[in-house]
């Protein structure tokens, strides 16, 4: 107990040195952070004073870790909003439905082929079906598509895929901390956590104006304070109720999300989450065992090809349907593949339910090959897009439409930015 400090201290340390490579290479820190936390851990040497173990501290680590999801999640309700996806039109519903079904179809009918229990099949379908929308981001920026005309549309699903996320999680956390074996126990899980997200989507419409006067806090200090108070209160009810605690979170963040404090909200809590957030990972990975991955390998390869197969049909769907060209369609897939943050969660929640071992390293390896994968394809679209012209002709048939066009209106027709 002498050494916690340093040895939570030389966590902390690692973490960062980790972060500032990845923020050099231009590459989301998710996977780097995995992987650190899975060389280290009880397999790790003990050099001097340093103990890279992190036995003694293993239990304070995962702790803040745990903050770290409900600060995920907290700030991922205070961007949610329903009103400003049914703002966006049919063109982001229909991409968006037809994004989550085929990542979720797939998931469910590779679960059954590999043999997966019914539980565990639900994870892994919930896994394939939720995008990271902090590497999203980062890749639009980085490669510098933001002004691009898929983007709107990508953004659009991404804030409907988020919108799947809270569903499947509030029903999931339902169905697997409930315990419930019988029918009539399953369905009375899921009504009250669904009556519970309802409860905070009431709260959020028509509550506004009694948290704004309770928010009206002009200190930083007590303001935080009185957030934080909220949230962490909230994530721990929930349970108590059979409901995850970062849906407590997330749905606390709903609730203020319509507040005239939200913003306010945002910037004080993005420090917490952006460090908390990073132990989470650190701490996801020391608690894999990199000896067990031999035997995720094969569920989170096969999760990983068909995941980029069902991105790229749902975008390029989804682009043609809203009336993009094929090449800003494949953009839109291509970039939405990455797997983070979220997927991790959702795996978490079956591993702390008692579900199969293998979910915890499978959820590991597929995200570090999302997590890589995803900007990779993104940033080579464009050979992505010339290889697969080959065969299916997408130029000659988009010349012969522009040339149709131009002979009707008597003008030119412009491309789509990379």
């Amino acid at each position: 107990m002498d050494h916690m400090v340093l040895e939570v201290g030389t966590a902390f340390v690692l973490v960062a040195i980790v972060a500032f490579i990845a923020y050099k290479l231009k590459q989301s820190i998710i996977p780097f952070l995995i992987v650190l936390g899975m060389m280290l851990g009880p397999h790790a040497p003990t050099i001097g004073i340093f103990d890279l173990t992190f036995i003694e501290s293993q239990e304070i680590i995962s702790f803040l870790g745990r903050i770290g999801v409900l600060f995920l999640l907290f700030y991922l309700g205070l961007e949610f909003s329903v009103q400003k996806l049914l703002k966006s039109g049919a063109k982001i519903v229909a991409g968006g439905s037809v994004y989550v079904l085929a990542n979720f179809l797939l998931g469910l009918a590779y679960g059954y082929i590999v043999g997966l229990p019914l539980y565990e099949t639900l994870i892994v379908a919930g896994m394939m079906s939720v995008s990271s929308t902090a590497i999203v981001a980062k890749v639009l920026v980085d490669l510098r598509r933001t002004g691009n005309p898929e983007t709107e549309l990508i953004l659009g699903m991404v804030l409907f895929d988020d919108i799947f996320l809270a569903l499947f999680l509030s029903i999931m956390s339902g169905l697997l901390l409930s315990g419930s074996a019988t029918v009539g126990g399953i369905a009375l899980s899921l009504s009250v956590s669904i009556g519970y997200m309802l409860l905070f989507l009431v709260v959020a419409r028509v509550g506004p104006r009694v948290l704004n006067k309770l928010l009206d806090i002009t200190s930083n200090e007590i303001f935080i304070i009185v957030v934080f108070a909220g949230l962490f209160f909230v994530a721990g009810f929930s349970e108590t109720l059979h409901v995850a605690e970062s849906i407590g979170a997330l749905l606390f963040g709903l609730a203020l999300s319509e507040t005239a404090h939200s913003k306010r909200i945002e910037q004080l809590v993005v420090p917490f989450r952006d460090f908390f957030g990073a132990i989470f990972f650190f701490s996801f990975g020391l608690s894999i065992d990199p000896f067990t991955l031999v035997d995720a390998v094969w569920l989170a390869l096969g999760a990983a090809v068909l995941t980029i197969i069902a991105n790229v049909l749902a975008g390029m769907y989804a682009g043609r349907y809203a009336g993009l060209s094929h090449r800003a369609s494949l953009n839109i897939g291509l970039t939405m593949i990455a797997r983070g943050e979220f997927t991790i969660i959702i795996a978490n929640l079956g591993v702390s339910a008692g579900l199969m071992p293998v979910l915890q390293p499978a959820s590991a390896l597929y995200v570090l090959i999302m997590a890589i994968a995803g900007p990779l394809l993104a940033k080579e679209s464009k050979r992505v897009y010339n290889g697969l012209n080959i065969i299916f002709r997408w130029k000659k048939t988009e010349k012969k439409k522009s040339d149709v066009v131009k002979k009707r209106s008597g003008g030119s027709v412009n491309g789509d930015n990379s």
